[in-house]
């Protein structure tokens, strides 16, 4: 029962509002000290968590979200966005979410996507009438692609953690990003045409598109170069994120020449203070697994959710309900850190493909994201959109229905998920 009773102990210091490295921390420090333990666990545990290879791509990707910002390509890529689907019944909105899908290309990351491109679209939105609070709700609902849509930090660290394929995994999110995005385009148009949303009066001609799309297009090649040569073998996974750099850092040098080095400074400093934090967490929540795995949480886990149903698709379900609940009160890198492990023992030996379930869990972790009452994308959006989180809250009800309806078509039609990376890698 000591390791349930752990788990207790964190989530009450985390529901009185300790920080989540003294909400983890704490009980297993506590755990330690009564079963004569040493201490130098603690450091040795910590230090095995970090001296991971697949980590390495966290902070590296993280600077790559503050690289595009201080660089000009967000703006690039923004315009572009606007010209290609500006027409699209809700105009702005429309290129919001698409801005969002290219964007995700580069940086992996929600909160990078908001805090990059996410300024741009909400001033933009504004400044054509839209109400503060739905700019920033469906900037908060498109940043849920970015998790998903390769490359993807929460798939690396799932990857890492769980020994699953990271290159199936971020070859498995394709397709669900985009669905994700027609989902939500889909949500977008019909509360556009409700509501009387002003759009573009014409569709682009043919030379503003090429226009527009050429200053675009070295942004728009990431992905195609990073996933293509992860799969030709030219790289990892993890050294993705380093090629990512260094491909901002020379399109930047040769095509947007907006990169100064004041701003490399400054999205070096960025990375750090949010590299710092999230690694922390990491290396918290080595000790704190270590201790559940002593005390056999996750096989009692297994064998309590094997005793209500074998069968994968009911276990999927539960799975299912337990990650929207989570998402609602932890971050996803704690979450995936810590509830990952101890769900995917049951749910593989019940036969879920191990690639298929890191989609599930990293897709309700996102929702989570923009979910009260943890919902860092949406305090994140109220903040830059300067607007109480109850009047983006608001809007963004209609968008769960989007949100809900593709996690359900990936959990119950696995072929979404696996299709691809089965095809490519043969």
């Amino acid at each position: 029962m000591s390791g349930y009773i752990v788990i207790l102990a964190f989530l009450v210091l985390f529901v009185l509002g300790f920080p989540v490295v003294l909400a983890i921390g704490i009980p297993s420090v506590i755990y330690l000290l009564l079963n004569d333990l040493p201490l130098q666990m603690m450091a040795q545990r910590s230090l095995y968590a970090l001296d991971s290879f697949p980590l390495v791509a966290v902070p590296v990707f993280i600077f790559v979200g503050s690289l595009m910002n201080g660089a000009g390509i967000s703006k690039v890529i923004y315009r572009f966005a606007n010209t290609a689907v500006g027409r699209l019944p809700g105009g702005l909105a429309q290129v919001n979410i698409f801005g969002s899908l290219v964007f995700a290309g580069m940086s992996g990351s929600a909160l990078a996507d908001i805090g990059g491109i996410g300024r741009i679209e909400i001033d933009a939105m504004r400044s054509k009438g839209f109400k503060s609070g739905f700019a920033g709700a469906i900037t908060s609902a498109s940043a849920v692609v970015g998790p998903i849509f390769p490359p993807s930090i929460p798939l690396i660290l799932y990857g890492t953690i769980t020994g699953v394929s990271v290159i199936q995994l971020l070859l498995a999110g394709i397709v669900p990003g985009l669905l994700c995005v027609v989902m939500l385009m889909a949500m977008t148009a019909w509360l556009s045409l409700r509501r009387g949303y002003p759009r573009a009066a014409a569709w682009p001609s043919l030379a503003r598109l090429w226009a527009d799309f050429l200053p675009a297009l070295p942004a728009l090649m990431a992905p195609v170069i990073l996933i293509g040569g992860m799969l030709l073998g030219w790289f990892t996974p993890t050294e993705i994120a380093a090629v990512t750099v260094a491909y901002a850092l020379l399109i930047s040098a040769l095509f947007y020449r907006e990169l100064t080095w004041l701003r490399l400074m400054d999205a070096a400093l960025e990375t750090l203070r949010a590299s710092t934090a999230i690694l922390l967490i990491v290396a918290v929540a080595a000790i704190f697994g270590w201790v559940l795995s002593v005390e056999q949480v996750p096989q009692s886990m297994a064998r309590w959710m094997l005793s209500i149903s074998t069968e994968p698709m009911m276990l999927l379900l539960l799975a299912n309900l337990l990650l929207l609940l989570v998402g609602m009160f932890l971050d996803s890198t704690t979450a995936i850190l810590v509830i990952a492990p101890i769900l995917a023992k049951p749910l593989v030996a019940a036969g879920v493909d191990p690639v298929h379930l890191g989609l599930v869990v990293v897709f309700n972790l996102m929702i989570g994201l923009v979910t009260p009452p943890m919902g860092l994308a949406l305090f994140l959006v109220a903040d830059i959109a300067k607007v109480r989180m109850q009047d983006v809250l608001r809007e963004m009800v209609p968008y769960y229905v989007p949100l809900l309806l593709t996690l359900a078509l990936i959990t119950f039609v696995p072929a979404i998920s696996l299709w691809l990376p089965r095809w490519v890698m043969g």
